[in-house]
């Protein structure tokens, strides 16, 4: 039988609310969420790792991963551009999540360039399933993809919280092409 994995979560208020994180012992982030969506968190906890394949503990601050992001939602943008993180998901879902962690701040990309990023420019429909399942966002920004039209498209934590995203970065322009440094590791 695997060994459960042990996860460590922390809870902190954001401008736009309250987000729980979601840390391994080895100091990768697994998830980020807001916490009034907590049951989609653990929705998705279950479906990367199973019903019993992991345990929540509450830890103040895994490995100073709460710090950083409290950086980022203080204007230092950059700052979570190195955080180490790691999930489960398909081989497909773990390519369109690396290839968010390239869109710099400040910029956006549709569904259908997204795609073609990724040498899949027929996939467009399967990117945006894969962009909504993104365990990790903020720091695999999912909020950066748009319609084709320009229109603020779904965002699982609202689209009032994915357009403050977008302005807050957009109001940094000098972290805009500055891109992430770390992929996504797999598991």
């Amino acid at each position: 039988m695997p060994e459960t994995l042990r996860l460590l979560t922390d809870r902190f208020d954001t401008p736009i609310g309250e987000m729980i994180i979601v840390a391994d012992h080895d100091g990768n982030l697994r998830a980020v969420e807001w916490t009034d969506h907590e049951e989609r968190l653990q929705r998705s906890l279950r479906l990367h790792y199973g019903r019993n394949g992991f345990k929540l503990e509450p830890a103040k601050n895994p490995s100073g991963l709460s710090d950083v992001m409290k950086r980022y939602f203080a204007g230092e943008l950059a700052a979570i551009n190195a955080l180490p993180v790691q999930t489960a998901g398909t081989p497909f879902q773990r390519e369109v999540w690396r290839a968010l962690r390239q869109i710099p701040h400040g910029t956006t990309v549709s569904y259908g360039k997204l795609a073609a990023q990724i040498g899949r420019p027929n996939a467009v429909r399967a990117v945006g399933l894969a962009n909504g399942s993104n365990p990790i966002g903020v720091v695999v920004p999912c909020h950066r993809v748009i319609g084709s039209n320009g229109s603020l498209t779904g965002y699982g934590g609202g689209l009032e919280r994915k357009r403050w995203l977008l302005n807050h970065e957009d109001a940094n322009p000098q972290h805009k092409k500055q891109t992430a440094s770390l992929p996504l590791q797999l598991t």
